[in-house]
């Protein structure tokens, strides 16, 4: 079927039959991805002017989607030779075309035509992009632009990690690479993110011509996942690999299928010369989720640990802290107060900032002046708290197979005696009350089972330890030991 393409509605239409013929060709899902949200501005001569609302859209979209776009154009309107995609900003795309032949002679183009998007072009530089909508499988974890080096706090536990931090920044800027990968390590608040970021932030100023991507990891998996979805996997694996520095955030979080991409990807990125850098809570050995290949290749970095802060180092946090809130509010922070949360509060870094905050709006909210009764208070739950030593279900599976005598394999196997069945569920129960993990998480650990067996086993052990003091008091002891 024809249609008038001197008509005033030419381009609405055009584009209507553009987009139904692309959601026929690529599916609801992929359409809805890529091509949802773009837009037909107008269309000049041989070439139509596409927008989109993130630059990342516009890459991703002409390095994978530029050929299929001009042959649903063709169809229509054969005249149509180039593509060309630009950003909107506030509901218009940057820049214009041309103007249209019979507004030639009183007009002028109001930017210089953009190059032709013809061929696949190099990935957006994700650092500072971070107005991207959600959507975006790709538009890359934020970056907090509070967290440079300027903001770091530097002492004793964490100088080796800031040194590290600073020579990866710097080989980065000199288009050469340091250590490879790096691997920070440190329980919760101790300034991992923001050494991450402080990295990205160095990097992009002095260099903008650097593709810096920081992800965290469920960004990550949420990033693979989306891509094989859309049956694009392939150019998300390229894209990734085309990177100058990768910064991935919570190591620890990363498993399955993704983390197996990630392996495949730091193995290419470290061929390539390429920099990485990770940050997790635990050491490489002990990250339980991900395979030995991964493990291997992290460990075989620089790993560097953060340890928990001394009170010099705490004390310069709070007083950071506390000109910036001087600075900010006019609050007064005398030397006592913070000399008192400094020795009290040696939780870490969140804690500190957290203690802070609540004498800012005890003193806002009431009038009272800061001292160290307020401080007291105000902070009698943060005081001396320090943090469990972390529990691993490998440290339970050992402990408990120790205790019961039962060989750790008969625990994950699928034997159904009572003297294999207790003792596993006791470990399940364990699991689920000293770890972080997820239900299905722990049935995978304990030899591939389904999250309603662990859920049964927890319930089981439970109820078990409402009737029978002596098993409650065994397992207790058995806490204190894991805990020890």
């Amino acid at each position: 079927m024809s249609f008038d393409k001197s008509g005033e509605g030419y381009e609405r239409e055009l584009w209507a039959r553009v987009r139904a013929r692309l959601k026929a060709s690529v599916g609801e899902d992929v359409f809805a991805s890529w091509f949802q949200r773009l837009e037909l501005e107008e269309v000049v001569a041989d070439l139509a002017h596409l927008s989109a609302p993130t630059r990342f859209l516009c890459s991703w979209v002409q390095s994978n989607y530029s050929d299929r776009l001009l042959e649903a154009f063709q169809q229509d309107a054969p005249e149509v030779a180039r593509l060309q995609l630009t950003q909107r900003v506030n509901g218009q795309a940057r820049v214009r075309l041309a103007p249209k032949p019979e507004q030639a002679s009183s007009a002028q183009p109001e930017a210089p035509e953009q190059p032709k998007v013809t061929a696949p072009s190099q990935a957006p530089r994700l650092v500072h992009d971070n107005s991207a909508n959600k959507g975006d499988a790709l538009a890359g974890s934020a970056i907090d632009q509070r967290m440079t080096f300027d903001t770091f706090v530097a002492g004793g536990p964490n100088e080796i990690a800031l040194g590290v931090a600073r020579q990866v920044a710097n080989a980065v800027i000199n288009g050469t690479v340091s250590y490879n990968p790096v691997y920070l390590h440190s329980s919760v608040g101790l300034g991992k993110s923001h050494l991450l970021n402080a990295i990205a932030h160095a990097a992009s100023a002095a260099d903008s011509t650097r593709t810096i991507v920081y992800l965290t990891a469920d960004h990550f998996m949420y990033s693979f996942i989306t891509a094989v979805k859309s049956q694009s996997a392939i150019a998300f694996k390229e894209w990734l690999r085309r990177v100058d520095l990768l910064l991935i955030d919570d190591m620890q979080f990363l498993q399955g299928k993704s983390a197996t991409e990630f392996g495949h990807t730091l193995g290419t990125l470290l061929t390539g010369a390429k920099q990485v850098v990770v940050a997790a809570d635990a050491p490489p050995r002990d990250l339980e989720l991900v395979d030995d290949r991964l493990r291997s290749r992290l460990s075989g970095g620089l790993v560097v640990p953060i340890t928990g802060f001394d009170y010099e180092l705490r004390r310069g946090i709070v007083q950071r802290r506390a000109d910036q809130a001087h600075a900010r509010f006019g609050v007064q922070f005398p030397s006592a107060v913070i000399d008192y949360i400094a020795r009290a509060v040696v939780s870490n870094g969140r804690d500190l900032d957290g203690a802070v905050n609540r004498l800012v709006a005890g003193y806002q909210l009431t009038g009272e002046l800061i001292t160290v009764p307020m401080a007291e208070n105000k902070l009698a739950d943060l005081v001396r708290t320090r943090d469990a030593r972390k529990v691993r279900i490998e440290d339970i599976l050992k402990m408990v197979s120790r205790h019961y005598k039962v060989p750790r394999t008969e625990l994950l196997s699928a034997r159904r005696s009572r003297d294999v069945v207790r003792p596993r569920q006791i470990a399940m129960y364990l699991a689920k009350i000293l770890t972080a993990r997820s239900l299905p998480e722990i049935g995978r650990r304990f030899g591939g089972r389904d999250h309603t067996t662990v859920l049964h086993s927890v319930r089981k052990v439970e109820q078990l330890m409402r009737d029978d003091s002596e098993l409650c008091q065994e397992i207790e002891l058995l806490k204190r030991m894991l805990e020890e």
